[in-house]
């Protein structure tokens, strides 16, 4: 009996941590979500992560390694803060963000000119 309930602990504890740390999809642009607004406030945030706030929304966009893929913060603020941008994230759903809070942004243009970009 013990040993059933250790495999039942064992296999529940797999798929939790498979739920919770299985990576961000890449996904195609089609299938991407997008939003735009006015950037607010741009920061590192993470490990080496560039991180948005968007005007009324209460969200908070992230490129993962954003300042590893060559992106700079102070430019960045310098560039978008004050200005309308638009953000494209894929549909993505994890336990450490249950509320949808904190997004993956995928693709961020600023005048029709492609700031990131990770979309297939």
């Amino acid at each position: 009996m013990k040993r059933l309930i250790y495999i039942l602990t064992a296999a529940l504890f797999l798929s939790v941590a498979l739920v919770v740390l299985r990576p961000v999809p890449i996904v195609a642009e089609s299938e991407a979500l997008t939003t735009s607004g006015i950037v607010t406030y741009v920061f590192e945030g993470g490990v080496k992560d560039v991180v948005l706030r968007i005007k009324d929304s209460p969200r908070t966009y992230y490129i993962n390694r954003g300042l590893e893929a060559g992106l700079d913060i102070k430019e960045l603020k310098e560039k978008l803060i004050g200005e309308e941008v638009t953000i494209k994230y894929p549909q993505y759903w994890t336990p450490l963000d249950w509320n949808e809070k904190v997004k993956h942004l995928s693709k961020l243009e600023h005048r029709g000119e492609v700031i990131f970009n990770e979309l297939r």
